[in-house]
């Protein structure tokens, strides 16, 4: 995804840099487009459901954690069994976390392998559609006399299509 997002925004910087005329330039925030079609919010529920037993031991164990660093703290020297129990439920929490961010990155990679070829297709379409010369990304917009037309509803609208 970095790889992908570097390439990107190299192309739009260079296609920033290009002479273009106000209404042949828009704005897309791809990310945004991805995010909000019901293929994102499905993924997302899946992987929701997916960890949630995982979520769930994990916010139960940051609980009894912090309940018992907090005895600790109040009552003085923990014992050895204390100690042990303490140091037992870190390590399966720090376990549970990466396992859950683990599983988050699959499947965030998935979607994108998924989505990128029907990205490409929607934004095509877009700026045919529009006679788009340049496209650039919100955050690459320093300054812009009047608003620049923002396709990003209209790519989102074409990705649900597409699914």
């Amino acid at each position: 995804m970095r790889k992908w997002t570097m390439a990107l925004m190299l192309g739009l910087m260079g296609a920033v840099s290009l002479p273009a005329q106000a209404a042949d330039v828009a704005v897309l925030d791809w990310q945004k487009a991805l995010l909000d079609t019901s293929a994102a919010q499905r993924s997302m529920n899946q992987f929701r459901n997916s960890t949630h037993a995982k979520q769930q031991e994990a916010e139960s164990l940051g609980q009894s954690l912090q309940a018992m660093q907090q005895r600790f703290q109040e009552g003085g020297q923990p014992t050895q069994a204390e100690q042990q129990e303490f140091q037992t439920k870190r390590q399966r929490f720090e376990q549970l976390r990466r396992d859950i961010l683990e599983a988050r990155q699959q499947a965030e990679q998935a979607f994108l392998e998924d989505a990128k070829p029907k990205l490409d297709q929607a934004v095509q379409q877009v700026i045919e559609r529009h006679d788009v010369q340049v496209l650039v990304a919100p955050q690459g917009v320093v300054h812009a006399e009047g608003d620049l037309p923002n396709l990003t509803g209209e790519v989102t609208s074409i990705l649900n299509s597409l699914n």
